[in-house]
């Protein structure tokens, strides 16, 4: 079935073919993308990269066509923002292929080779997850993204975009089957779903028998519900609820730019800053300036007692405000009366995605570094760096904040495996 056909809107059991149809070609598919050469893969990286870059105003005309609709329905500012693919996104995602294309194939590197006592030698070699479901709301830059690095790690790939991007992301699976096709690898590698039914993503999440594992990206209701009814391994983080510290010892130049871009440079991501937490003997020196610099930008800020005697247009923060992902211009403002206070809030409120500390003194940073347990965690940075295109992975998947398998901006290695290979000459069991 073409990309952007489409499928059976009103009959469940039709949908449940429809995507049983998609697993099943993703599962034939998987092994001869998981032996394909890297020359291979990145002449498609490149081909797709090529036909996105000639097909601008088609790409831009689907686009527009999905925000008129997402406008007319009522949908947030901060999922209209998600949804649009500016000329500059689409550079990124252009850039995002080809630096996947760059990047070392991780596929059949064989690690930690070493030789036991009975003369065998033993190591470890990355191999392919097989085939990756993929759900995700407003973004139509995650099927160039998923495509790409699935198909760079030798996986087959089934993509549900959030309806209201169907257009744009049919638009890009035209430029992924292209690519594909360019580099003579089957066409149903990456395979965008055509149907906005939502029976299609329970459908997904219970195919154990074509799909290894699941990586949902969007609201956390979305996710919250795959990880519940699931039956295949899901790769997730709920919500990013992200700190930045300012500690006693900031330069107070740095946080003031730090804390501003954390915030204001886009709203609507997981990696935003949603609670700035400020040391009590440094609040009076930069809390004024920056609580202006917010307000000119139109945050909101919300803050506890203590900011509101410095900042007194803030208003009372509530409990619920300190563990809210806002994704729009709401800030929530602390003061902690030292490091380990700061600690302790994120301990209790963040969501373990992405912490920052903003301070000169290297102990301290120490040990935040050590003791703040989140997938990313920084020193006088901004939150929003945490981000795979950002980290040198080429492009990101998600962000994981689970423990096991991966962890943090999911790309290359978070999308392989590990099995252990031996190498004889013969040798025997005594």
């Amino acid at each position: 079935m073409p990309q952007s056909e489409s499928v059976p809107e009103t009959q469940s059991g039709d949908i449940a073919a429809y995507m049983r149809e998609l697993g099943g070609r993703a599962r034939a598919t998987s092994r001869v993308l998981a032996r394909a050469d890297t020359t291979a893969k990145n002449q498609a990286l490149a081909a797709i990269a090529a036909d996105i870059d000639r097909r601008r105003d088609a790409l831009a005309e689907a686009n527009r066509g999905d925000l008129g609709a997402g406008a007319a329905k009522g949908l947030e500012p901060a999922l209209l923002d998600r949804l649009e693919l500016t000329p500059a996104r689409v550079d990124a995602m252009i850039e995002g292929l080809h630096q996947i294309a760059r990047l070392p194939d991780p596929v059949g590197t064989i690690t930690d080779l070493t030789y036991r006592p009975s003369g065998i030698q033993v190591g470890r070699m990355r191999v392919p997850l097989g085939v990756v479901g993929i759900i995700y709301e407003s973004r139509p830059n995650v099927t160039a993204d998923a495509a790409a690095l699935c198909l760079k790690s030798g996986n087959a790939t089934v993509l549900r975009g959030g309806s209201e991007a169907l257009r744009s992301n049919q638009a890009l699976a035209r430029s992924i089957r292209y690519g594909l096709e360019q580099a003579g690898l089957p066409a149903d590698g990456v395979q965008v779903v055509a149907t906005t039914d939502r029976s299609a993503v329970g459908a997904m999440i219970a195919m154990p028998e074509f799909v290894d594992v699941i990586i949902p990206r969007g609201g956390k209701g979305l996710i919250e519900r795959i990880s519940r009814e699931a039956r295949v391994p899901v790769i997730k983080h709920l919500h990013g609820v992200c700190h930045v510290y300012i500690d006693a010892a900031a330069d107070p130049e740095k946080a003031f730019k730090v804390a501003l871009n954390a915030k204001t440079q886009r709203y609507g991501t997981c990696n935003t800053m949603e609670t700035l937490l400020v040391a009590e003997d440094i609040a009076e020196t930069i809390l004024p300036q920056l609580g202006a610099a917010f307000q000119e930008r139109g945050v909101e800020l919300r803050g506890c007692p203590r900011t509101r005697a410095i900042l007194p247009d803030a208003l009372e923060a509530t409990e619920a405000d300190w563990d809210t992902e806002y994704l729009a211009p709401i800030l929530s403002v602390r003061l902690v009366a030292d490091l380990d206070a700061a600690i302790e809030h994120i301990a209790r409120y963040g969501s373990q995605h992405t912490d920052a500390i903003i301070t000169e003194d290297y102990s301290r940073a120490r040990r935040f570094l050590r003791e703040v347990d989140s997938s990313s965690v920084m020193v006088n940075a901004s939150t929003r760096f945490a981000d795979g295109f950002e980290y040198g992975l080429g492009a990101e998947i998600g962000i994981s904040t689970d423990k096991f398998h991966a962890r943090g901006p999911v790309s290359l290695e978070g999308l392989t495996s590990v099995k252990f290979v031996v190498l004889g000459d013969g040798e025997i069991r005594s």
